[in-house]
């Protein structure tokens, strides 16, 4: 079936494939189960017509239990099994009814056992012992009693399908609140409460929601930028919708419509939802239906579009503060540079290398980023160093050399007043940044790894890029000499595995030297 994902870990449907309700195929699948070809014949002929909520039938054929298992074996998208009791022994279709809900672990499909020999197998001892769903003698099987009885598990079978397809996509809402800050997730979110809003309500499973970032509603319409926050069923392709462009003729001219007169529209066989806030952002609701909405409706799609709208908008000035902060961690670290005379884009570098050498040991993504993000603070005690030595162009002397090595121990001081996490980090990166793997580093004479991995990333990212720039007691390095005094140091100043990961991310460390130039 085309929606398994939606059915997975369901107690009632446990250890077996489970059913869905938007097959490509739009048919109910009943399985005929029987050693006689003239009930599949008359079984065909009385349900020829039959239609149950605006679909046909697709009548499957099987002449023996060892048949009909492997029928039911081979697909999930069996709603009704009519099992004849007697085939090729006097218990087929009870072994068959049993291996079903037994083996298969299938709890969904509707089982109904026929016989002309009821004797053979009594009514009360069979809908005591096996998972069935009805038990009919042949004879009693009019035409009338056998279209009740498609109905009637139809019904049942569709019922089990809605059920598990509300309780799955309730998992997917709830998994995704948990995690509804993450830009990606919010999609994953918004949709997925989309699609039960649209379930709940009956409507067609196709349905677009979008929110203009764009605070100046004086803009011309086609100029606004827009983001798709949700989409399911036809609509689920849009994601790369970002003007109004790129949306179809049919949404943009309604979109359009709504956006100049800020109200709701509705049209005979869709319902655009316009909502604004508080702080100015547009969203815009499309969704079909073959049903006009009842004022119930139109509430609870206002409730989910106006929730939807205040989760973007936290999210847009979390990003924005999350940039704020890195933007002021850089202008931290290129004032603390440009104060020693140096290039303000080296802390840029150091935390691209940084992160890149992150990756390439194995750290995770955040990991990675945490570094990129906290690097660039390595160098944040020389505020605490006078002028003259700072900058002195020649060798320090012993004394001066004394006083410079204590910007590793006032950077880390600064900066664990924080209980900020990159903060935490920076400081940590900062006392640690000058300790070397052999321990002859400074300030504590940290060995191996009681070195933090990001101070053994960071100080190699730093001095990689030192040695390539041009100071004021030095001219930038060929790359060809900064390899190889930097595997000189392998086991010596710097971590060996690390040395090795520059080696074999030359060419990429390269191209950040080239994306992030010095100006001179």
């Amino acid at each position: 079936m085309s929606d398994q994902a939606l059915f997975n870990d369901d107690p009632l449907f446990s250890g077996g494939d489970e059913p869905s309700l938007s097959s490509s195929d739009k048919t109910w699948k009943v399985l005929i189960v029987d050693d006689e070809p003239d009930v599949h014949k008359v079984t065909r002929m009385v349900l020829h017509n039959f239609v149950f909520d605006g679909l046909k039938l697709e009548l499957i054929s099987a002449y023996s239990g060892q048949e009909a298992k492997d029928i039911m074996a081979s697909r999930d998208d069996i709603a009704l099994a009519m099992l004849d009791v007697v085939m090729e022994d006097d218990h087929a279709g009870l072994e068959v009814a049993h291996y079903i809900r037994e083996e298969l672990k299938n709890r969904y499909t509707r089982l109904v056992l026929r016989t002309g020999q009821p004797g053979q197998a009594p009514e009360n001892e069979v809908i005591r012992n096996y998972d069935i769903n009805d038990y009919k003698d042949k004879t009693e099987l009019t035409t009338t009693k056998l279209n009740t009885l498609l109905y009637a598990t139809l019904r049942s079978y569709r019922d089990i399908c809605t059920l598990n397809e509300n309780r799955k996509g309730l998992e997917k809402v709830i998994k995704a609140s948990t995690e509804i800050f993450s830009s990606n997730t919010l999609n994953k979110f918004a949709s997925a409460v989309l699609a039960q809003v649209t379930t709940l309500l009956g409507l067609e499973q196709s349905a677009l929601y979008c929110s203009s970032i764009t605070q100046d509603i004086q803009l011309d319409i086609e100029t606004r930028t827009f983001r798709v926050l949700a989409s399911t069923g036809d609509m689920q392709t849009n994601d790369a919708i970002k003007s109004f462009e790129d949306l179809p003729p049919k949404i943009r001219d309604g979109f359009k419509k709504v956006l100049q007169s800020q109200q709701s529209y509705y049209h005979d066989d869709y319902y655009i939802g316009y909502f604004s806030s508080q702080k100015g952002s547009e969203s815009l609701l499309y969704v079909t239906f073959h049903n006009e909405l009842s004022a119930l409706d139109k509430q609870l799609l206002e409730i989910y579009a106006a929730n939807v709208a205040i989760s973007y908008e936290n999210l847009l000035m979390r990003d924005d503060i999350q940039e704020t902060q890195k933007e002021l961690v850089y202008m931290l670290g290129e004032a603390v540079e440009q104060r020693s005379k140096e290039t303000g884009v080296h802390v840029k570098r150091v935390a691209q290398i940084s992160q890149l050498l992150a990756s390439a040991y194995g750290l995770s993504e955040e990991e990675a980023k945490l570094i990129k993000l906290a690097s660039p603070l390595h160098d944040v005690g020389k505020v605490g160093i006078p002028d003259s030595i700072l900058n002195k162009p020649g060798k320090h002397t012993a004394e001066e050399w004394e006083i410079m090595q204590t910007h590793a121990l006032i950077g880390e001081e600064i900066l664990a007043k924080s209980d900020k996490r990159i903060l935490q980090l920076g400081s940590i990166i900062a006392g640690q940044h000058h300790e070397k793997w052999n321990g002859k580093g400074y300030p504590r004479g940290l060995k191996g790894e009681e070195i933090h991995i990001a101070g053994r990333i960071t100080a190699l990212a730093d001095v990689f890029d030192a040695l390539g720039s041009k100071r004021c007691y030095k001219e930038a390095w060929p790359i060809e000499d900064i390899v190889a005094v930097i595997k000189e140091e392998r086991g010596e100043q710097f971590d060996p595995r690390l040395v090795d990961l520059i080696e074999e991310n030359i060419d990429a460390l390269v191209a950040i030297r080239e994306n992030f130039p010095d100006s001179h």
